[in-house]
């Protein structure tokens, strides 16, 4: 087996947080994270900073999945809940690239009661259920309950809400899911992809929010009308996430250009 070129997938993975922060899917909080190519027992992500301020390969911390503890013994400071993403890749061997966001789009899903659907064909991933991970069934008397996946335990509970199963498998049953309160999660088999994801769930969410409005506004007006939003069907979500997905390509690199041509934004192994 050939050795993965570590050098462009970091550029790849520092474009990819560039790209979340510009599109408002991370902010200060929030991160990204990829596989190890050459070592599937381990992963890596930026150091405890803001995405929109990585710049080089200094900022990238490799750790283990099997516990999410830093590879090299004095690592610079990480994220609380890198178990999120271990124990993504723990349960599925298919998964190589990960996004947790506190998006304010996609959490009103989470605590309302309203499912999050496939509102527009770019959204297809959602499918037809969208899981909403309650992270307060998990806790213990003594646990700190500020909402962040900052255990083992509470990652694998995370992890298992992508699958209807129980046990270990290569590729999940649902590509999102939200976290109560606090935000959503989405995993994928590269970053290009996991990116287009968590842009697109945040849009789908933000056209509902709106057709939600408008549908309440014309209700209130037109009281003997009671149609519902439309939503995909199961087989448009599916057919058209087949189509999407032979088209990433097309706004990746529109959004790898629209942040190198901002000054916000630094990736020191990008020519």
């Amino acid at each position: 087996m050939i050795a993965a070129n570590l050098t462009q997938l970091f550029m790849t993975f520092i474009n990819g947080l560039h790209i979340l922060d510009y599109n408002k899917v991370l902010d200060a909080y929030g991160h990204l994270s990829v596989r190890n190519p050459n070592n599937a027992a381990t992963f890596f992500m930026s150091r405890n900073e803001a995405p929109a301020l990585v710049t080089s390969p200094s900022d990238i911390v490799e750790y283990y999945v099997a516990n999410a503890s830093a590879v090299e013994p004095s690592p610079p400071s990480g994220f609380i809940e890198r178990y999120i993403h271990s124990e993504i890749y723990k349960r599925f061997s298919g998964i190589n690239a990960v996004v947790h966001s506190h998006s304010s789009a996609m959490i009103p899903y989470s605590i309302s009661g309203v499912p999050l659907k496939p509102s527009i064909h770019l959204a297809g991933f959602l499918g037809e259920v969208v899981p909403v991970f309650d992270i307060s069934q998990y806790y213990h008397d003594n646990d700190t309950q500020d909402l962040l996946v900052r255990t083992i335990p509470l990652g694998a509970a995370l992890a298992s809400k992508f699958s209807a199963g129980n046990s270990t498998e290569s590729l999940p049953d649902h590509l999102v899911v939200l976290m109560q309160s606090h935000g959503f999660t989405t995993c994928s088999t590269d970053i290009e992809t996991v990116v287009f994801q968590a842009i697109y769930s945040q849009t789908d969410a933000e056209v509902k929010s709106d057709a939600l409005v408008i549908q309440h506004a014309f209700l209130d007006s037109n009281s003997n009308h009671h149609e519902g939003l439309v939503y995909l069907t199961q087989k448009q979500a599916t057919d058209s996430w087949a189509t999407d997905k032979g088209t990433i390509q097309r706004p990746w690199d529109l959004w790898v250009r629209e942040v190198k041509v901002s000054p916000l934004y630094v990736n020191t192994l990008d020519p």
